[in-house]
């Protein structure tokens, strides 16, 4: 299989969110390719990415997926998977998002770490990432997929560069020294009703192991972390599907709020 194909894939999953109408799962195309799967979905990913930083688009940072070892081991894997976040995904604390925006979106709470010095070893430890790291806020993952009914398996999401759709983070900034990444606890609710709970250690025990693979991962690929570098550490429990006009509010302990509207106007 050629290069070209794996452009017609990436071509697909253009088509399916310009067009608003998700596509089959792209797994079977995939396999076919003459060498590592997972390898050619990331270059699916990585072609449509390039497409949208030649648009004008401007990365501003990377998203961790696949962070639950039960979500890992259903689909046959043992480490994450990465997406990149772009300037256009990032809403605000409480601002009202337009469902038309999304195909088939579902939300989640995460920590967020924002980088203030770059991370460039070979092998990052957790030391590294504390002083690299000026602040967390709590935010929210409103996750997507042009894959129809969520009908994903672990090379789908890659391709799709990892299910990403838009993210909102809090606005209040918080010291790592100033709460407990690991048994703080998360609370969603919709409407006031709690709809998702969990923990920091949900995510791969620690949010902090998780953006040290992320960034052993991205010095691999020759784009190491930089300063100013936003990172959604992954999933603290279970995502909620959307429901248009609801809201959402995200609760972890030490770390505050962070809410968003739906609604059903045009963007």
């Amino acid at each position: 299989m050629t290069l070209s194909h794996l452009e017609y894939l990436a071509e697909r999953l253009v088509d399916a969110e310009r067009k608003r109408q998700p596509c089959a799962p792209l797994r079977e195309d995939i396999r076919l390719h003459q060498g590592d799967a997972i390898e050619a979905a990331y270059r699916i990913q990585q072609s449509n990415v390039q497409r949208r930083l030649d648009a004008g688009a401007r990365i501003v940072g990377r998203k961790i997926g696949l962070t639950s070892v039960a979500v890992q081991r259903q689909l046959g894997v043992d480490s994450p998977d990465y997406g990149c976040l772009f300037a256009d995904m990032a809403c605000g604390d409480n601002e009202e998002i337009p469902l038309s925006r999304l195909l088939q979106p579902k939300v989640e709470a995460e920590i967020v770490l924002v980088l203030e010095r770059d991370l460039s070893c070979e092998r990052h430890t957790v030391a590294d990432l504390i002083g690299a790291t000026a602040y967390a806020l709590p935010a929210l993952e409103i996750v997507d997929s042009r894959i129809a009914d969520w009908n994903i398996g672990l090379t789908d999401t890659i391709a799709d560069n990892a299910s990403c759709g838009l993210f909102v983070l809090g606005s209040r900034p918080v010291s790592l020294s100033r709460f407990d990444l690991v048994d703080c606890t998360m609370r969603l609710t919709e409407n006031g009703t709690e709809v998702s709970r969990g923990q920091g250690s949900a995510c791969l025990g620690n949010p902090l192991n998780a953006a040290c693979w992320l960034a052993d991962r991205m010095v691999q690929l020759g784009t190491p972390l930089q300063a100013g570098d936003i990172l959604l550490t992954g999933a603290l429990g279970p995502m909620q599907a959307v429901r248009a006009g609801a809201t959402y509010h995200a609760d972890i302990e030490g770390l505050g709020r962070v809410r968003t509207r739906f609604s059903t106007l045009e963007s």
